[in-house]
């Protein structure tokens, strides 16, 4: 912009803030948060859509055809079927891609209801709450794919609370989740195991798959059918283990012990510490270690060397942050509804809704 353009804009828009001012409500605009909420509205209303509608039709170069109008965080621009088609805009779609983004990334976080007001209040726009729900299911989330070599992973799962008939108990449902950690993207599923399965084999695989999660059967479940080129290195996660020994009570002074074989994988002489011990949690104790010998490798030196994690810490945050959504106060879903839910969450974590 030239000093001689830049010298225009002012002058013109000196010219509409007199215009706006006039037509204000003086005892709207008592503070400054009320001078911008008020200078917003009539810049959406008045000045932003004639503006639009300008860029709109210098870069489609068209300007015939059925006329709709659009919302959009400059105000409602009326666009044509020609220059719709030009600027890739949806058929039928009555909002703009950036303002569909701002709404995909606020439901995203909280419930559709909170997301209406706070779009209304962040952009100036209001879209429904029912707007702000079919819009989601009508997305198609993409999963990414790494760029690099992926070596290690974690599994772990959450639950979600269904919605059931009045007067009946509450149901709750598993869901699975996938981090890989080289990407930090995560992928989850709900009663489609095959969904996330699917996606790991799609990546790039080191020839040695380091598979991280705790004791659950249907961790281990899908991670078996992971199909690595080489071979899948499995490792009960480390603080999972801690937690199980710590329920055992009793003796600290045999627990800080069994705490200290384990650390160097020596299982055996971790469960003959419990021989004598006959009470219920020692007993499950040895037998959740026996299952998982073969998984309890030497933390150490794997730490020591930076073979590998020896935690799913990573799963496991993304689960809270999955939860952040799915377990909001009071929250109870459709079972039909899940599965959408789950990948605009894991979408919004990815990183992947913007404005097309």
């Amino acid at each position: 912009m030239t000093p001689e353009e830049h010298q225009q804009v002012i002058e013109y828009s000196g010219a509409i803030a007199k215009i706006l001012y006039k037509n204000a409500n003086s005892e709207q605009i008592k503070s400054l948060a009320k001078i911008e909420e008020v200078v917003r509205s009539q810049m959406q209303e008045y000045v932003m859509p004639e503006i639009g509608g300008f860029f709109i039709e210098n870069v489609t170069g068209e300007s015939t055809g059925y006329k709709r109008k659009v919302k959009s965080i400059i105000g409602e621009l009326p666009i044509t079927s020609s220059q719709a088609q030009k600027l890739e805009l949806l058929p039928h779609s009555q909002l703009s891609p950036y303002l569909e983004a701002c709404c995909l990334r606020t439901s995203a976080s909280v419930s559709y209801q909170r997301a209406a007001e706070d779009v209304k209040y962040l952009t100036g726009v209001e879209v429904s709450k029912s707007v702000q729900q079919r819009l989601v299911h009508r997305q198609n989330f993409e999963l990414p794919l790494s760029e690099s070599i992926v070596e290690e992973l974690s599994v772990d799962g959450g639950n979600i609370r269904i919605r059931t008939p009045i007067g009946q108990p509450c149901d709750w449902k598993g869901y699975k989740a996938v981090r890989l950690h080289n990407l930090a993207a995560p992928a989850a599923s709900f009663q489609e195991n095959n969904l996330v399965v699917n996606w790991v084999n799609s990546q790039i695989m080191a020839p040695i798959l380091t598979c991280i999660g705790d004791g659950h059967d249907g961790i281990w479940n899908i991670i078996r059918e992971f199909t690595p080129p080489i071979e899948r290195r499995e490792i009960l996660d480390w603080f999972h283990l801690m937690e199980n020994l710590h329920k055992v009570g009793g003796s600290i002074k045999r627990n800080n012990l069994a705490k200290s074989l384990l650390w160097k994988g020596k299982v055996d002489e971790a469960i003959a510490l419990f021989a004598d011990c006959k009470i219920k949690q020692a007993l499950n104790f040895c037998v959740y270690i026996e299952k998982h010998r073969h998984r309890i490798v030497n933390y150490q030196y794997y730490q020591a060397e930076q073979i590998c994690s020896i935690g799913s810490g990573a799963v496991e945050s993304t689960v809270k942050q999955i939860d952040r959504r799915i377990k909001i106060s009071g929250a109870q879903w459709k079972i039909d509804n899940v599965p959408q839910v789950l990948a605009h969450r894991c979408a919004y974590l990815n990183g992947l809704i913007f404005a097309r």
